[in-house]
């Protein structure tokens, strides 16, 4: 029993370390196992975004440190439909996210619309606190000058 539990967590360990959609792999030095790991991230509803997100990744270790980054552009073209599509509530909606470790920490990449700034943020967090505190990072893409930007409307001010 203990060897397939065992089996199971270097299996699960392996595939954490796999991904089609990597972009860069930047070792830490000599004297330690851990890389930065570059991913690219195209998101699902909106085609014309594509995020870069960067993360710690150390090898022959059961979790991955929390420390990640992310930053996300304008790649394409961006539609009011596919605005349409996307969930407008304050906590927005899960893109992405992957397993960092077998003890139930995971890396989520959230995306919220804000409807006034008329901006789609991209929020890159751990689901396990950190040495006191849940690691995260922000990246926004403003819609202004693409096709789902809505102008303003002008008041006039009575004088």
């Amino acid at each position: 029993m203990k060897k397939r539990i065992l089996v199971a967590s270097m299996v699960a360990l392996l595939a954490v370390g796999c991904s089609d959609n990597e972009v860069g792999d930047v070792g830490l030095g000599w004297f330690t196992l851990k890389d930065i790991k570059i991913s690219n991230l195209d998101d699902d509803k909106i085609s014309g975004v594509t995020c870069h997100i960067a993360s710690i990744e150390a090898n022959l270790s059961f979790s991955d440190p929390s420390d990640s980054s992310i930053s996300c552009r304008q790649t394409g073209e961006i539609t009011p439909e596919m605005i349409a599509t996307i969930d407008k509530s304050k906590s927005g909606e899960v893109v992405f996210k992957q397993s960092k470790s077998i003890f139930f920490k995971t890396m989520k990449v959230r995306r919220i619309y804000d409807a006034e700034n008329q901006t789609l943020l991209y929020l890159s967090y751990t689901t396990k606190e950190t040495e006191g505190s849940f690691k995260h990072s922000l990246s926004t893409v403003p819609l202004w000058g693409t096709k789902a930007y809505i102008e303003p409307t002008q008041t006039t001010v009575a004088q």
